[in-house]
């Protein structure tokens, strides 16, 4: 199935609506928060066991420049988001354990609930000023944490990548952790599966990005970076929707470069 056919596919599929504000009151959260500015307990482990062979055997998941992570001290990990399966694909080949933020919405479940309190996994409202998911990133990056934070804020709906938020560039400058671009290439398919079809997935991390940090960041400053992030999980993408893994392996091998990453031209323009 070619990439086209799978963005009609997803475009016909019907997604739940849309729920930007969850009409829960931020205290129910208090306990997440709690929990992952504690660090990550025994569940991660045993859902990185139970979801790793699916993941490398089923959606044939591979990874490119995994060492542009930093082994040890903190880091954000940015991919691009087309699906629920994207929080295994970005840290399935890591060594270092990964805390995520996830829209509150998805703390729905019981089971799932569970699992998120005790793998470190840890709310956002989006819609709401909401400094509670701010504090704890800052949380795990002030003990040497990694934290995924998706730059387009949440899930494309469109089958295309989305418009980065200023949520990641507030993180990065706040906190001067380095941030890791990733493109996350074929889990668009994972919402528009076939019978005896799986979508083959490439991650591929970029180099850190490291920005001067600011306490009390400007809304533009943080756009501006934002941005800047998503130009190269961009070109990541797109290098590799267009030449394919075993290009993109092959020039890297080869030691040749990348081309410069090319920033969406929408956003080109609203820069100075």
């Amino acid at each position: 199935m070619s990439q086209q056919n799978v963005k009609e596919k997803v475009k016909e599929t019907d997604l739940k609506p849309q729920v930007y504000k969850d009409p829960r009151p931020a205290e129910f959260f208090d306990r997440y928060h709690a929990k992952a500015r504690r660090g990550i307990g025994f569940i991660y482990d045993v859902v990185r066991v139970i979801l790793t062979p699916p993941t490398i055997l089923f959606y044939r998941a591979r990874a490119i420049g995994v060492e542009n992570v930093p082994s040890s001290g903190p880091v954000i990990v940015t991919p691009n988001h087309f699906s629920q399966m994207d929080h295994f694909f970005a840290a399935v080949y890591l060594r270092r354990k990964v805390q995520f933020m996830a829209k509150s919405q998805l703390f729905s479940n019981g089971f799932v609930k569970w699992v998120f309190y005790h793998g470190g996994v840890f709310p956002v409202r989006r819609g709401y000023d909401d400094k509670e998911a701010f504090t704890t990133a800052h949380t795990v990056l002030g003990r040497d944490g990694a934290v995924l934070m998706y730059a387009e804020g949440g899930r494309s709906r469109s089958g295309d990548l989305g418009t980065p938020k200023r949520g990641v560039g507030k993180l990065a400058l706040e906190s001067g952790a380095p941030v890791v671009p990733v493109a996350i290439h074929g889990s668009l398919g994972v919402r528009a599966w076939k019978r005896l079809h799986m979508p083959k997935v490439t991650i591929q991390y970029g180099e850190p990005l490291t920005f001067p940090v600011k306490q009390d960041p400007t809304r533009e400053e943080q756009k501006q970076v934002a941005e800047q992030v998503f130009d190269h999980v961009r070109a990541m993408y797109v290098d590799l929707e267009e030449n394919g893994r075993a290009s993109v392996l092959r020039r890297i091998r080869e030691g040749l470069p990348a081309g410069s990453p090319e920033p969406d031209p929408a956003s080109a323009r609203s820069r100075p």
